[in-house]
């Protein structure tokens, strides 16, 4: 689908280097999908050119950091490394990063989702779980090999809303089932990011959103975009309209 030259364009990194160098894209295209379905253009963002990433950044409108297999290297958030964490994707971390300061200093919008809503948290100063079960005793599923080594598809649980957050908002509702696919979460939420989800059998935290400036940015540990509800087509919906917002402010500068 060709959209219109005037649809903000939302840029999305790659999910990992190692899916960049093999061109795998079947679980990048559930976000460049999602993003298109609410009317926006998809911009793949490559991991191992800064220049070309520098160049894409001001002719963009919002962003989307996606999940990844990776996790947030532990010396980003000052932790003892305790054996538990996948390996680290640096070039992931330094493009979320160069995205995050671009959108943060132009105020424009970020859906930062699962491994995305965790490096948010970290570059506002948070801290991180490095495993859920191992560290906090949960046996809430948040990924399938909870359920069982052998499942396949997504864990489910529910997730409830802060009073008066965006989320809560966008659902109509306290309350929703989301998917879950991680094994890390939020431990100590970054600076000015206000946490407005939790799980309600383990008290997880599921959803962060920034109460700094005037901008619309949204943490989520699950996964939306493969998600194919109202409440999901609200959240997308509500982050196409802020890009697009931010596009007409760009445009009059």
């Amino acid at each position: 689908m060709n959209l219109p030259a005037s649809h903000p364009r939302i840029g999305i990194p790659w999910r990992t280097s190692a899916e960049q160098t093999a061109n795998n894209r079947p679980k990048l295209a559930n976000y460049e999908n999602a993003v298109r379905d609410s009317g926006a253009e998809p911009v793949v963002l490559p991991l191992n050119d800064p220049s070309a990433l520098r160049e894409a950044l001001s002719t963009l409108d919002g962003f989307v950091l996606p999940g990844s297999p990776a996790d947030v290297s532990v010396t980003e958030y000052g932790a003892q490394d305790l054996g538990l964490s996948a390996e680290a994707d640096r070039p992931r971390e330094v493009t979320d990063r160069a995205i995050l300061d671009h959108a943060f200093a132009e105020k424009k919008p970020v859906l930062a989702i699962c491994y995305g809503c965790q490096l948010l948290n970290v570059y506002r100063g948070g801290t991180l779980i490095q495993d859920l079960w191992k560290e906090t005793g949960t046996r809430t599923p948040h990924r399938d090999t909870d359920i069982a080594p052998d499942h396949k598809g997504d864990a489910w649980h529910g997730a409830e809303f802060e009073p008066n957050s965006r989320l809560a908002v966008l659902a109509q509702s306290r309350q929703a089932p989301i998917n879950s696919s991680h094994h890390q979460a939020i431990a100590r939420p970054g600076k000015d990011l206000r946490v407005t989800a939790h799980a309600p059998e383990d008290g997880t935290i599921e959803a962060v959103e920034w109460t700094g400036q005037d901008n619309w940015i949204v943490g989520v540990q699950w996964h939306p975009e493969r998600m194919h509800d109202e409440f999901t087509k609200q959240l997308f919906d509500d982050f196409v309209a802020a890009a697009r917002n931010a596009k007409v402010v760009q445009q009059a500068r």
